[in-house]
């Protein structure tokens, strides 16, 4: 797959240059600078030059929105203070007593916001097996106002056919879709050409690829509901910091290459998982064993460095291995140029309820890889060692 690659037109050209223009500043700089400017003059009362509070609007915020519609192709863009941030701005667009249909494999904190903090809002969120279409087709409702899905899923990897449930969706009318594309990032999938209404991100992982900012983003070509979205990132106020946009629009500009490397590694990675009999299964989209292998393909121009497998034992082994492991950070969080691994039984999916967790496949022998742009040999080396210490076994090919 990585040789087949084909990127989207002009994307590098769009991460460097939309919204970055020298001459929307005075002192017409190439980097776009940093505005700290919580209040601007305005000319006479309710007559200003766009920007009147940092809350509702800020120029290095403008900036980087600008940059990332473009790559999600889409017209209007909304920043959020977290990923969650956005979940929160997006699902107040509904209203008590109306109803979503989720994909039932979800970022642990997506799950717990459906279910324990909507619904105290009076919205109900029906969990899904959304990899077949036909089950969100028989769980929309009357009232269902937006469908949620996730793709690649977090943490099985599973992949949803996109185009198929925004056609469903849609045929029902008052329903807007929402996609997660947390996972592969715009540079290997674009929601919204595919039908989807809104593209959201959390932009913590890939987007900004260093580990070091909290962001959510709302991608949009619906003028309706940008303008929704808009009203409810000023109303709700969870809006990023402006040197937080800064770094995520510094962190766009290699987003391009990053994803590349992140790739290959991701692939190399699976691929000796795959064949190695401490691993019982591996799963990532980009292997021809995944069972959405060719979905995946027709939906993405590439994957990303995401790597989920399950280990010869039970948790005891899992706790071994991750604990062993020397060039891979046992952390949370992902898509970062670093490598991290973690137990999302334990970890980031502690929140979901057990038995969920059994029936989604999120066991106690699951280990969930965000595979880095490290040297591939030294982080194949590192999985290498660390499976021989939990298992007590060394390297031996599957047949």
């Amino acid at each position: 797959m990585a040789d087949k690659f084909t990127p989207f037109p002009h994307f590098a050209t769009k991460a460097l240059h939309e919204g970055q223009e020298p001459e929307l500043w005075n002192s017409r700089a190439v980097v776009p600078p940093i505005s700290l400017a919580t209040t601007f003059k305005q000319e006479a009362p309710g007559v200003h030059a766009g920007f009147e509070y940092g809350r509702s609007g800020n120029p290095t915020r403008n900036s980087a929105e600008k940059c990332i519609a473009s790559l999600e192709n889409g017209k209007h863009c909304m920043l959020f203070s977290s990923g969650l941030g956005a979940t929160t701005a997006i699902t107040h667009i509904l209203n008590s007593g109306d109803h979503i249909v989720a994909m039932n494999d979800l970022y642990g904190g997506t799950n717990r916001y459906f279910s324990k903090c909507a619904n105290r809002m009076g919205i109900e969120t029906s969990f899904v097996d959304a990899t077949n279409a036909e089950n969100v087709k028989k769980a929309i409702r009357e009232n269902t106002k937006m469908v949620w899905i996730e793709t690649p899923t977090n943490p099985t990897l599973q992949i949803v056919d996109i185009a198929a449930v925004c056609t469903i969706a849609h045929e029902k009318g008052g329903i807007f879709v929402v996609v997660d594309n947390t996972f592969a990032s715009p540079y290997f999938q674009r929601p919204l050409d595919l039908g989807a209404d809104i593209s959201m991100s959390s932009a913590t992982k890939y987007i900004n690829g260093h580990s070091d900012v909290i962001m959510g983003v709302a991608v949009t070509s619906d003028d309706v509901l940008a303008e929704k979205l808009r009203f409810l990132q000023n109303s709700l106020g969870p809006v990023p910091s402006p040197f937080d946009c800064f770094l995520v629009n510094r962190g766009v500009k290699t987003l391009h290459i990053r994803m590349r490397e992140h790739m290959i590694n991701g692939l190399k990675v699976a691929r000796f998982l795959e064949s190695d009999d401490r691993a019982i299964k591996v799963l990532h989209p980009g292997l021809e064993s995944h069972p959405q292998h060719e979905l995946a393909k027709k939906q993405m121009r590439g994957f990303s460095g995401m790597v989920t497998f399950l280990i010869d034992g039970g948790i005891e082994e899992s706790k071994k291995f991750l604990s062993s492991l020397k060039l891979f950070t046992l952390a949370e969080s992902l898509g970062g140029y670093e490598s991290l691994a973690e137990h999302p039984a334990i970890m980031t999916h502690a929140s979901v309820a057990p038995e969920d967790r059994q029936i989604l496949g999120i066991g106690d022998n699951l280990i969930r890889l965000s595979v880095g742009i490290e040297d591939v040999d030294d982080l194949i080396g590192d999985i290498d060692q660390a499976l021989c210490y939990a298992t007590g076994k060394k390297r031996a090919t599957k047949n």
